[in-house]
């Protein structure tokens, strides 16, 4: 049975806040590599501060992790989310048809 807490706050998160698009775009980067910040927002095409907020706000709910220090910190994708992938994907299946994000 998926874990209920974990739907809700993905649903939140990926959905219900502003910025959602961008953690999806974050969330799926890191699913094929570990990166720092600044190659996520060279990648990414985004502000590089915009990238670091939305970090902060994906590690303070657990989603990614990370390792090193300074300037050397590469983030990953944490194993809360890995146990919650199948709900991740879910939801984003379900926000992608229903908005036009640019996943």
């Amino acid at each position: 049975m998926p874990d209920q807490t974990a739907r809700r706050l993905l649903w939140y998160l990926f959905a219900g806040s502003k910025g959602g698009e961008n953690r999806v775009k974050i969330i799926n980067l890191l699913q094929e590599t570990p990166l720092n910040i600044n190659r996520m927002a060279e990648v990414l095409n985004l502000d590089y501060k915009a990238v670091q907020h939305h970090v902060d706000v994906l590690e303070k709910n657990n989603l990614v992790s990370h390792m090193g220090e300074k300037y050397g910190i590469m983030y990953f994708v944490s194993n809360y989310l890995e146990s919650n992938i199948d709900t991740y994907k879910e939801i984003v299946s379900k926000i992608s048809k229903s908005k036009s994000y640019r996943i």
